[in-house]
């Protein structure tokens, strides 16, 4: 599990096709790889996954078809940064929201500025769409933010400095995927109004 607060972002230093998928390599700072062990969990722009490895800020990752078909990481290259974040620890603060870095879609976006604002707008299908509420929480690459705008195929959150200068948000461009994760909780009670 995760809290959607981006602790640090890391460099892709490797990525090699593999007949599984792909393997990853993240440099990271030393702090953020301190005794983190085979088999750990690591957010990776949202997604959770399995370190191989980890030593002096560098973690390997392996990453499957099915992880790449439905996120941004097949689109990820050698010098692409990354969001991370280590899985959260009883007793830790929760500062943004419980997410489980299983992404929902992969969307595009389109950063807008406007009159001092900065405006993430986020492509949406009806079929997650209907899961989006105002004022609600969703994931983006790994970040926790609350839904501002709600409009017929987008929704849209707002970036204040701090979460620029802390994720990989400002790189967003016209038509760049993003990954999404919404919230687990209006999701699952959204859902089990309509069925």
């Amino acid at each position: 599990m995760f809290t959607g607060i981006v602790q640090e972002i890391g460099e892709i230093k490797e990525c090699n096709k593999t007949p599984s998928g792909k393997t990853i390599e993240v440099l990271a700072t030393n702090s953020f790889t301190e005794n983190l062990k085979k088999g750990a969990s690591v957010s990776v722009n949202g997604v959770c996954l399995t370190a191989v490895s980890s030593s002096n800020g560098n973690m390997i990752f392996d990453v499957i078809q099915e992880t790449l078909r439905i996120t941004n990481l097949d689109d990820i290259q050698v010098g692409s940064m990354v969001n991370l974040e280590r899985s959260l620890k009883y007793g830790d603060e929760v500062g943004g929201h419980i997410l489980s870095g299983h992404v929902s879609y992969k969307a595009q976006s389109r950063l807008i500025r406007n009159d001092g604002e900065i405006e993430l707008r986020i492509e949406c299908l009806k079929e997650w769409l209907d899961f989006v509420f105002l004022k609600g929480y969703v994931a983006i690459n790994g970040a926790s933010l609350t839904v501002a705008k709600k409009e017929k195929g987008s929704f849209s959150v707002f970036l204040i400095p701090e979460t620029l200068n802390a994720t990989n948000l400002s790189e967003s461009f016209e038509n760049s995927f993003l990954n999404i994760e919404l919230d687990q909780s209006t999701y699952s009670s959204a859902k089990a109004q309509r069925d």
